[in-house]
């Protein structure tokens, strides 16, 4: 079974994001869609061993309104998992 990232909410700046099946290690990043850029000051460890669990990301002030998505990457850096399209307003 593939991991997958489930639910996304968003409030106050933080990015609340449910998954199954992630890897302890895994890094989960906020990619803008249009231009494909990932970025790294969104970047957050899974630490929990548990297969079903959620993680926060606080956005810095300095991203922009736009779509985006998360992805995941697998201790070895290759993709893991991904998201569905978000807007941040």
């Amino acid at each position: 079974m593939k991991p997958i990232i489930n639910s996304i909410e968003i409030e106050n700046r933080v990015i609340v994001a449910k998954y199954r099946r992630l890897m302890v290690g895994a890094q989960v990043v906020l990619v803008e869609k249009a231009s494909g850029r990932q970025l790294s000051e969104t970047v957050t460890r899974v630490a929990s061993p548990v297969p079903v669990g959620a993680l926060r990301i606080r956005l810095p002030e300095a991203i922009e309104p736009g779509t985006y998505f998360l992805r995941a990457l697998n201790g070895r850096g290759e993709d893991a998992a991904q998201s569905v399209d978000f807007e941040i307003g």
